[in-house]
Parts: structure tokens; C-alpha cells; sequence
């Protein structure tokens, strides 16, 4: 699985923290995979540029064909992503508050969701749909959605010091109180609680953990040979307990079940997510 991430143009870089091409082949033989995808803590817009993929709230579930370009909400429930042969696609992560700037609604209103872009956007995003079907080179794609995103940049609600105190927390992996983040969005812990919710699409001490198991998933995913006791530390678990906890409200399972489940795709969706 080849992953290049890109800093976003300067116009975009208040509202974008990203922007991914991924590229994966199966290995001959094998016609799908199932493979993980806990939340992470990023609203995003992930663009198909071949065949979409299925996605799944159970392994053994339904899985349902994604459109060709998916918005995701706020995160806060694992799902399952199932790659037939190949997968070419680029992945746009917006910074804390950047949708909801964007495309000004609350956040809330797209929990633990993914929608049909086109529902958001219209012929904009059937015009940039597409021109991605028929790109050779990723990068070629690239170049489209940045040039959609530059567009959308010239309509943006403004920014505010929460916006840049919640990437204050995102930089910091979910590890600071909720009363200094608070305090840097020169907001009381009442409005905070409602602007985040707001913003953000859930309250900030959930936004917190899943900033923490999210960096406990991705060392998973990159350094396979770390022990789970490593882990915690990195992550800022105050101890495995919790780390447990926390796999097994987000991840739905407990970390040695889904070690396991990880052996039997050659995939790793999250390793390359970079904070």
C-alpha cells in the first residue's frame, strides 16, 4: 500500500491539515480484503478514483458500495472497509472546525456518518467525480481536489481561537485538560461544551479519547512489534486499563483481537495518518 501525503496549498492550510493519495494492489489470487478502520479524529472527503469500496459496520455484516466520493463526519464507531483488487484514492483531513467552516452546518447533525459528497456539493463534485475517472497519475488528482478545495476557501466562515485551541489538543494527541483548551478558546467551560459539539460534532472530553486511541491505533498499525505496554505510554494512556477501555468502546474489540484481525489483510488503512 503506497501512501504520499501532501502539505495543502497555503490558502488551504487554516482549514486543511492533508491531503493523501493512497494507492493499493492486492496480491494476486486474492480478490478482496476486509480490513479495519476504527475512528480516527478527522472530518474528511475521500475521493474513489476507480472502483469504490464497501463498507461494513460488522465483519460478517452487509457491506454497502461507498460512493465515489465520501464525506465523513465525525468519527466515533469502527467500521469495516472491503478492497476489491485495487484501490486508487485521495483522502483530504480537515483540521479541527474546518468542515463545519466549510460547509456551515453543525457538525453534530453528521455524527458517526459518511454521505454521498455530491448531496453537499452538487454539480461541483460531479464535475470533480468525473474528471478523477479518468486521471493516469494520482497526483493529476491530487491537483483537481486541491483546486475544488482553493475554491471553496474564498467562502469560508471565520476562523476562531477555538479553531486553533482544538488543533492545539489535535497536535498534542488528546493529552491536556479540557479547562486549558477552554481557556486558549477564550471560552467558558459551558460555551466550550457547546461549541464543540458545534464544531467539532461531539463533546471535548470524547474528542480527547478518541485523539488518544487514535495515535494508540496508528503505532499499532506502523510498528507492529511495539508491545501494547509501549504503546500506552507513547499514546498517554495513564495506564493499560484504560487503553483497553478504549479499544473496546472505539475499536469494538479488545487490542489482541484486533492484532489478530489485522494478520488476515495485508492493509493498513491508518499507519500512514500523520498529526
Amino acid at each position: 500500500m503506497e501512501v504520499k501525503i501532501y502539505k495543502p496549498h497555503p490558502s488551504l492550510r487554516e482549514y486543511i491539515l492533508n491531503i493523501s493519495t493512497v494507492k493499493a494492489i492486492l496480491p494476486e489470487g486474492l480478490d478482496e480484503v476486509v480490513t479495519p478502520y476504527p475512528p480516527t479524529p478527522f472530518q474528511s472527503l475521500l475521493f474513489y478514483c476507480n472502483d469504490p469500496v464497501a463498507m461494513g459496520r460488522t465483519e460478517k455484516g452487509d457491506f454497502n458500495t461507498q460512493p465515489l466520493t465520501v464525506l465523513t463526519g465525525p468519527q466515533f464507531s469502527r467500521v469495516n472497509v472491503k478492497v476489491f483488487k485495487q484501490l486508487q484514492a485521495i483522502r483530504v483531513d480537515f483540521l479541527p472546525g474546518g468542515m463545519h467552516r466549510m460547509l456551515g452546518i453543525p457538525m453534530n447533525e453528521l455524527f458517526d456518518g459518511g454521505f454521498d459528497a455530491i448531496d453537499f456539493f452538487g454539480k461541483e463534485m460531479r464535475l470533480v467525480n468525473e474528471q478523477l475517472q479518468h486521471i493516469t497519475q494520482l497526483e493529476e488528482g491530487k491537483n483537481i481536489v486541491e483546486k475544488f478545495l482553493l475554491h471553496k476557501a474564498t467562502k469560508l466562515k471565520e476562523i476562531l481561537p477555538f479553531d486553533s485551541a482544538m488543533g492545539t489538543l489535535l497536535k498534542n494527541d488528546g493529552n491536556m485538560s479540557i479547562e486549558k483548551i477552554a481557556s486558549l478558546s477564550c471560552l467558558s467551560l459551558k460555551q466550550f461544551e457547546r461549541k464543540c459539539n458545534e464544531r467539532i460534532g461531539m463533546g471535548p472530553k470524547t474528542y480527547a479519547r478518541i485523539l488518544r486511541f487514535s495515535k494508540a491505533y496508528r503505532m499499532h498499525e506502523a510498528f507492529p512489534h511495539l508491545s501494547w505496554t509501549k504503546i500506552t505510554y507513547e499514546a498517554g494512556y495513564y495506564d493499560q486499563m484504560h487503553l483497553i477501555r478504549d479499544f473496546k468502546v472505539f475499536a469494538g474489540v479488545n487490542p489482541s483481537v484486533i492484532e489478530q484481525q489485522l494478520l488476515s489483510t495485508p492493509l493498513r488503512m491508518q499507519k500512514d495518518i500523520g498529526l
